[in-house]
């Protein structure tokens, strides 16, 4: 064992250590007889956050039990920004004492956090379902879904099961962005049975079958070579939905079109529909932005 690794392995004579179930280094809880109380956790949040959730917290409630508690609720956003998000909550977010509510801006959404303090549990949940409702009335269209480590994909990808159909992809901007993210749920297989990456003019025609004369005729970054990916995509996999993403993630303009127009279309047995987005910033951002876009525009159709 290295210095390094031995030293992570240390903790306080009078403390207690919390397990580290994702790395070395050990948690230390230590209490003073009369001054404060010590925590220490380590810094990565992929060791951090399950032993604050799996160790400290129990560790907190046995050491300082208190008849009040805090219930707490994540609400999960997409297509809004935290700006516009709070604009519209305003008069709840100035008046709020208890519960609270907060929001966290994050890569591609926003969370709110609703908390109450309350001495009973039932009648601390009735205030967050009261509150919660009135959130809803105003930015419903754009929740997605509960949870503090929930994301669009995994909503998805249980939509998709609880419906029992399943999705494929054609991809040519985002370049297997799509299928990696949604391959990388628990279960994913059930739902996903595979799909196609193809990025040049010549593997569209190659792989997908599309027509090379629809793509000299409208190009690559167009809705009718959405349209078409779309449609090859559910075809040749045989699922219920197929999806595709066409467009420019730039720097450059491609075909005519500035960087950040994108294409997304999604297809079943007999029906196929497409929609234009236009995103800025990097590349990386763009093709991003249309994964996100992707995976909500299938939401929509799987709660319809």
């Amino acid at each position: 064992m290295t210095e390094n690794n031995r030293l992570q392995a240390l903790v306080f004579k009078d403390g207690e250590s919390l397990q580290n179930s994702t790395g070395l280094a050990v948690g230390i809880f230590h209490q003073s007889e009369n001054g404060p109380s010590y925590l220490l956790l380590p810094g990565p949040p992929n060791e951090l956050k399950p032993m604050f959730f799996n160790e400290a917290i129990p560790l907190l409630k046995h050491h300082f039990q208190q008849d009040e508690q805090l219930i707490s609720r994540v609400l999960r956003f997409y297509g809004i920004g935290e700006s516009e998000l709070v604009t519209k909550l305003a008069d709840l977010i100035k008046q709020q004492t208890n519960p609270t509510l907060a929001s966290y801006a994050k890569p591609s959404e926003v969370t709110l956090r609703l908390t109450v303090n309350t001495l009973d549990e039932v009648e601390g949940k009735q205030k967050l379902d009261y509150l919660e409702k009135e959130i809803l009335t105003r930015v419903g269209d754009f929740f997605y879904g509960y949870g503090e480590n929930n994301s669009l994909a995994n909503v998805v990808v249980d939509l998709l099961k609880e419906n029992q159909q399943t999705v494929s992809a054609a991809e040519s901007l985002t370049a297997g962005g799509f299928q990696a993210l949604l391959g990388s749920i628990p279960g994913a297989s059930s739902v996903y049975p595979g799909g196609f990456v193809t990025y040049s003019e010549e593997t569209k025609v190659q792989f997908l079958g599309i027509d090379a004369t629809l793509l000299k005729k409208y190009g690559t970054v167009s809705k009718e070579c959405a349209e078409a990916m779309a449609l090859q995509a559910q075809q040749l996999a045989g699922s219920d939905f197929g999806l595709s993403f066409t467009g420019v993630a730039g720097p450059d303009s491609l075909e005519g079109k500035k960087a950040g127009t994108v294409w997304i279309a999604i297809a079943t047995k007999h029906h196929v529909e497409s929609y234009l987005y236009h995103f800025t910033r990097d590349r990386n951002y763009v093709r991003n932005s249309a994964v996100m876009a992707g995976l909500d525009l299938l939401r929509r159709k799987l709660i319809k």
